[in-house]
């Protein structure tokens, strides 16, 4: 083999299939169904810029999500082989034998193909939660924040960085048979309030909003989320951390 030719197959890669959920519900023509596509492998293909290839050199009516391409937006997460994963930071090459089958998330609306519309749910929990700082002191925007421990800082910071792609949630046994569970996500996030000292809730405000079986009381711990979470965040910790507060509301 010469130098050109080898280039060349490195270059071309060898031959993938995906195999793609395709179903539009607001046409009613349309009907569930699998698709193949065939695609030549490229190294460092990564799931998004595979599905890019399709876009745009094969069918341009196939739908899915994406903005960042980083693993920052949470956009683009999908069932991939049955697990979900973020599809631009999954690279092609995982497969071994060349075909990926691809499924939009469960337990969030459906749009369209690969597409789902998870920011009504998002924003929905974020209301059922209050996420915001609760605290009856006055902020004087001019002068500087009200400092707090460095260690506690970092605890807050490593829960803000969720990026609420709903991997956790279509991991997630309960979610599946509890339409209102708020899921890791959601229980993580009122953990979140929970360690910030600006925020002036007590334990029996947030029993109010998490302390039945669509919150706190409905995790199983069966691990899914913390297994899938793409930022590999202390999911289970931080659910078991407010699980014991909740227990001890009396």
């Amino acid at each position: 083999m010469n130098r050109q030719h080898h280039q060349d197959e490195i270059i071309e890669g060898r031959e993938i299939t995906l195999t793609i959920f395709r179903y539009d519900p607001n046409n009613k023509e349309s009907k569930p169904h699998y698709q193949d596509y065939k695609i030549a492998e490229t190294p460092g293909m990564t799931l998004y810029i595979a599905l890019i290839n399709i876009l745009t050199r094969i069918d341009h009516d196939l739908s899915f999500d994406f903005v960042c391409r980083a693993g920052i937006c949470g956009s683009c997460a999908m069932v991939v082989n049955g697990k979900p994963r973020l599809a631009c930071k999954t690279l092609t090459s995982e497969f071994t034998d060349g075909k990926i089958t691809l499924l939009p998330l469960p337990t969030f609306q459906h749009i369209k193909d690969l597409s789902i519309d998870t920011g009504t749910w998002m924003n929905a929990m974020s209301v059922k939660v209050e996420s915001w700082i609760h605290s009856k002191e006055q902020v004087d925007i001019s002068k500087l924040e009200k400092p707090i421990e460095p260690e506690v800082a970092d605890e807050v910071f490593e829960l803000d960085r969720c990026i609420e792609c709903g991997i956790c949630l279509a991991s997630c046994s309960t979610r599946v048979m509890r339409e209102d569970f708020l899921g890791a996500v959601g229980l993580v996030r009122t953990a979140r309030f929970a360690i910030d000292p600006h925020d002036e809730r007590t334990d029996d405000d947030f029993y109010e909003l998490i302390g039945d079986d669509d919150g706190i009381f409905g995790c199983m711990s069966l691990l899914g989320c913390e297994d899938h979470c793409p930022k590999d965040l202390p999911l289970q910790t931080k659910i078991a951390y407010m699980r014991r507060k909740m227990v001890e509301v009396k």
